[in-house]
């Protein structure tokens, strides 16, 4: 679990972290060389969930060695499939990575989403939507490790 009071912003109390797979942890399919041990070290304030449909089908072997939920989601209605995921959760101590067009909805409704704009580039709508944009998954994560770079962010 992650507290965190961020002045004008709001105080949270995150327990849940849910990300895209592909474009945002891997890359064609391959998870991105150095994120398994970085996913280790969050996983001990989050409860990861990767949410998927497995276009390139290797996304349960890539994510065997880290602590995360593998979901597959069906190629259609993506986007509300990952909603209704966290709406489950709870999108009020949930905390959401992607960056296509089918995070969009997740990224808005969490109570923070980011954005990542890596080799695939990121859907203006996943952009739009986020609370935080940054430009690789580690410095996304590192947010998570490091809560006060939220704060200089998204303080008023």
């Amino acid at each position: 679990m992650m507290e965190i009071t961020i002045p004008g912003y709001g105080t949270f109390s995150l327990t849940d972290l849910v990300l895209d797979f592909n474009g945002t942890l891997a890359s064609d399919g391959t998870l991105i060389e150095g994120i398994a041990p970085l996913l280790k070290v969050v996983s001990e304030k989050f409860r990861i969930h990767v949410l998927t449909a497995d276009t390139f089908g290797d996304a349960a072997t890539e994510l065997s060695v880290t602590p995360c939920n593998l979901v597959i989601i069906s190629p259609d209605d993506q986007d509300g499939a990952k909603l209704r995921y966290i709406e489950k959760l709870g999108p009020e101590t949930t905390v959401c990575i992607g960056n296509g067009r089918n995070d969009r909805l997740m990224l808005k409704k969490a109570a923070l989403g980011i954005a990542v704009i890596q080799k695939e580039g990121a859907a203006t709508g996943a952009i739009a939507a986020a609370d935080i944009v940054t430009t690789n998954i580690f410095d996304a994560l590192n947010l998570l490790s490091h809560p006060l770079r939220l704060v200089a962010t998204l303080r008023s």
